[in-house]
C-alpha cells in the first residue's frame, strides 16, 4: 500500500520553521524502525498489562503508542506516535500505517537543516467514535546545531471506520472550494477569542488546503489545528479552535456529518 497517497488525501502534515531554509536536495531517509510499544490511554498515560479501553465509545478500539527511533544522513528522530490495537484490523491497521507515514514524511521532508524530531512540547488528541478514528500527532523539531528555539510540527489523520480507508478534505467536503471558503470565513470568527486574538495573521486562514490541512473530528465539530507562527508569533504557541458541524452542515458531503461527529 502506498502511503504517500495517505499524505495527499488523508494526513496532513504542517511544518512552520523559522529562519530556516528551504533549499537544497532532500536526502532519501530510512525507514523508521520501532523499538518499544506501549498500550495507554487515550491521554498516553500508562496502564496495567491488561489493555483497557479508554470509554465506551472507544470498545473495542484501545488507543496507545509505540516510540520509533532511528536516523538517516540529516535527521535523528525518537518520537512516540499513536496506535491502536483491537477492533476492526483493517481500520487499526490503515490507522497506525498512516501515523507511520505521517512520521516519515516529517522525517524525510527537507528543512535546510540537519535535525532531530523529538516527543512534541504538547501532546495531540486521538478521537475514537463510534465511525471515525482521528488523532493528532505533534512533534518537536530542533536544528542541529541548535538555533533559538525548537518548534512544532502537526500532522493529522483522519480514518473512516466504516470502510477503513483516509478522510481527507476533498472527501469531506461536496465542494471543496465552499468548505475551505466556510472554513476560513468561521475561523476570522472564532480565532479572536483564543490566543491569537484580534490581530491574529489572516494569511494563515486564506481558504487554502495547506491552511486547513491539520483537522481532526470529534463530536462537537470539526477541530482545526494552527501551527507556529501561522496564526499569530511564535509566543502564542499552537491554536486548536473548533467549527461547529451546525456550520459546515450545508457544505459536507452527504452522510458525512454523522460519521465525522460519532
Amino acid at each position: 500500500m502506498t502511503r504517500i497517497r495517505s499524505m495527499v488525501a488523508a494526513v496532513a502534515v504542517t511544518a512552520a520553521l523559522a529562519g530556516c531554509s528551504t533549499s537544497g536536495t532532500a536526502t532519501p531517509a530510512s525507514a523508521p524502525t520501532t523499538t518499544e510499544v506501549t498500550v495507554t490511554t487515550e491521554r498516553n498515560q500508562p496502564t496495567s498489562t491488561t489493555p483497557t479501553t479508554t470509554s465506551s465509545a472507544a470498545e473495542p478500539y484501545v488507543v496507545g503508542s509505540t516510540r520509533v527511533t532511528g536516523s538517516t544522513v540529516r535527521a535523528t528522530y525518537d518520537v512516540a506516535i499513536p496506535q491502536l490495537s483491537g477492533g476492526n484490523p483493517a481500520v487499526t491497521a490503515e490507522f497506525n500505517e498512516s501515523m507511520r507515514a505521517a512520521l516519515q514524511d516529517q522525517i524525510d521532508n527537507d528543512y535546510g537543516n540537519d535535525f532531530a524530531l523529538s516527543d512534541g512540547y504538547s501532546t495531540g488528541e486521538t478521537h475514537v467514535g463510534r465511525r471515525v478514528i482521528s488523532a493528532e500527532q505533534i512533534t518537536g523539531w530542533i536544528a542541529v546545531p541548535p538555533g533559538a528555539h525548537g518548534n512544532s510540527l502537526i500532522a493529522t489523520v483522519t480514518i473512516d471506520a466504516d470502510t477503513a480507508q483516509p478522510i481527507s478534505l476533498g472527501d469531506a467536503f461536496t465542494d471543496l472550494d465552499a468548505g475551505l471558503a466556510r472554513l476560513s470565513d468561521r475561523a476570522a470568527a472564532i480565532l479572536p477569542t483564543t490566543r491569537a486574538g484580534e490581530s491574529f495573521e489572516r494569511s494563515g486562514i486564506e481558504p487554502t488546503v495547506a491552511n486547513f490541512a491539520n483537522w481532526t473530528a470529534s463530536p462537537e465539530g470539526m477541530k482545526i489545528h494552527f501551527g507556529d507562527y501561522q496564526v499569530g508569533s511564535y509566543s502564542i504557541g499552537l491554536v486548536t479552535i473548533t467549527v461547529p458541524w451546525t456550520d459546515l452542515s450545508d457544505v459536507l458531503a452527504p452522510g458525512m456529518q454523522a460519521v465525522l461527529s460519532s
